[in-house]
C-alpha cells in the first residue's frame, strides 16, 4: 500500500494528469502536480470527450461520477454507417453486458470545462495534493516517482531519451460544436466515409460535437471557411434528415498520428496518457485509453514498492491494451477510409454480419467500452 511518505511528481495538469493526481492521493501518496499553464488556461479548451464504461468505473471509484452527472450527456444508441457500401449497424443497450447495461448508456459525452472545473476543485481541496500551476516544477526528491503527463509533445519524454514509433496519417481531424436538428434522442453516430470517419456526439439541448476526419489540406481549408460555407459543406455529408442550424465555436483542425513510446518507463519515471501514446480518434478511444493508464498506475501504487519497481511494473502492464487499441483503430481507418472498390463487398459482409449476429455486436461493444484486455474477464458491478 502507498503511504504518505510516497511522493509523486506529476508533470502536466490536463484531464489525465489531474485525474492521476486525485487517484494517487486517494491511495495515500503525497502528490505535487505542476503545469506551465494557469488554471484559467487549463479550463479554456473547447472540446468534448467520449466517456466509456472503463472511465465511468474509475470516476465512480474516485467519487467524481455523481458530481459530473449534470454535465454528462448519455447516448443509448450508436449508429455506425459506411457511406460507400451502404452497410449499417445500430448498437443498443441490449448489446452491453448486464453490469454496464444497467447504467442505461452505451457511453457519455462530456465537455472539457465542467470536467476540468471539478478536477481542479477537488485538487485544491485535497490535503495530499500540492498544486503548482503557471510556474516551473519544483525539483523532485531522489526517491520520488515522476509521472510525465505533459502531452504528445512531451519535453520530459525527450529529456529521458525515450524515442517513439510513430507515423502521420494523411488525414487530419476538424472539431466543432454545432446545433443540429433531426438527430434522434440518445443517438450518437460514427459515419465511415472515403475521406475519413465523421463522428456526431450529443452534448444535450440540441448541441453536438462533430469530429470530422479528412485529408489534412481539406481540414485546414474547411477550418478557414466562412460560417455559411462551412455549414453547407457539413450539411452535404451528414445523414439524410440531419441539418446544421448554428455553429457555436470556431472549427479547429488538428493533424492526426499514431505514436507509441519505445518504453513507458525509465528509472523512477513513467509516461502517462498522450506522453506515451496516441491513436486515431475513430471510436472515441483516446481519453479512455489514457485513463486506463491512470487505473493501472493507481492499482500498482496500492501494492507498494519502490518508485523504480513501480515504474517498471507500470511499463510492462500497459503494452497489451495500447497495442490492441492502436492496431484496431488503425485497421478501421485503413479499411473504411479509402477508394478501393474491391474492399466494398468485404466491408458490406462484415457490417451485415454484425447487424445480424448479436454476439458480434456484444464483443465489439465490450472491447470499445471496457478495453480489449477485459474481454475474457468478469466485470465488476
Amino acid at each position: 500500500m502507498a503511504t504518505s511518505s510516497t511522493t509523486v511528481h506529476i508533470l502536466g495538469a490536463g484531464p489525465t494528469g489531474s485525474l492521476a493526481a486525485i487517484a494517487l492521493a486517494s491511495k495515500g501518496c503525497s502528490v505535487v502536480l505542476t503545469d506551465p499553464l494557469t488554471r484559467k488556461e487549463l479550463l479554456s479548451r473547447s472540446r468534448a470527450y467520449a466517456i466509456t464504461h472503463s472511465s465511468r468505473r474509475l470516476l465512480t471509484d474516485l467519487n467524481l461520477w455523481t458530481s459530473l452527472q449534470g454535465s454528462l450527456t448519455a447516448f443509448s444508441s450508436l449508429d455506425l454507417r459506411d457511406s460507400a457500401c451502404g452497410g449499417r449497424v445500430v448498437f443498443g443497450l441490449d448489446d452491453l453486458p448486464n453490469s454496464n447495461g444497467r447504467h442505461e448508456a452505451i457511453g457519455w459525452i462530456l465537455d472539457h470545462q465542467p470536467l476540468m472545473e471539478l478536477l481542479m476543485d477537488r485538487l485544491h481541496q485535497h490535503h495530499r495534493v500540492e498544486l503548482a500551476l503557471g510556474c516551473a516544477p519544483p525539483h523532485p526528491g531522489v526517491d520520488d516517482l515522476i509521472v510525465a503527463a505533459d502531452g504528445p509533445l512531451s519535453t520530459t519524454r525527450s529529456q529521458w531519451g525515450i524515442g517513439c514509433w510513430q507515423f502521420r496519417y494523411r488525414q487530419g481531424c476538424l472539431t466543432s460544436k454545432l446545433v443540429l436538428r433531426g438527430v434522434k434522442s440518445g443517438m450518437a453516430y460514427e459515419l465511415f466515409r472515403p475521406e475519413g470517419p465523421l463522428a456526431i456526439l450529443p452534448l444535450g439541448d440540441g448541441i453536438f460535437q462533430v469530429v470530422w476526419s479528412a485529408p489534412w489540406t481539406q481540414c485546414q481549408r474547411r477550418a478557414d471557411l466562412p460560417t455559411p460555407e462551412f455549414l453547407d459543406e457539413l450539411a452535404a455529408v451528414l445523414p439524410a434528415g440531419i441539418e446544421p442550424d448554428l455553429l457555436l465555436d470556431t472549427p479547429r483542425a488538428f493533424p492526426q498520428q499514431w505514436s507509441l513510446a519505445r518504453r513507458l518507463s525509465r528509472g523512477r519515471g513513467v509516461l502517462l496518457g498522450e506522453a506515451g501514446h496516441r491513436c486515431h480518434p475513430v471510436g472515441g478511444q483516446g481519453l479512455n485509453l489514457c485513463w486506463r493508464d491512470v487505473t493501472s498506475l493507481t492499482n500498482l501504487a496500492e501494492r507498494g514498492g519502490t518508485s523504480q519497481r513501480l515504474a517498471r511494473r507500470y511499463g510492462r502492464s500497459r503494452w497489451a491494451d495500447l497495442l490492441m487499441v492502436g492496431l484496431a483503430t488503425d485497421l478501421l481507418v485503413r479499411l473504411f477510409s479509402n477508394q478501393q472498390r474491391w474492399l466494398l463487398p468485404f466491408r458490406r459482409i462484415g457490417l451485415e454480419a454484425m447487424a445480424r449476429f448479436s454476439w458480434l455486436r456484444r464483443i465489439s461493444l465490450r472491447a470499445m467500452t471496457d478495453g480489449p484486455t477485459q474481454l475474457l474477464k468478469p466485470l465488476p458491478d
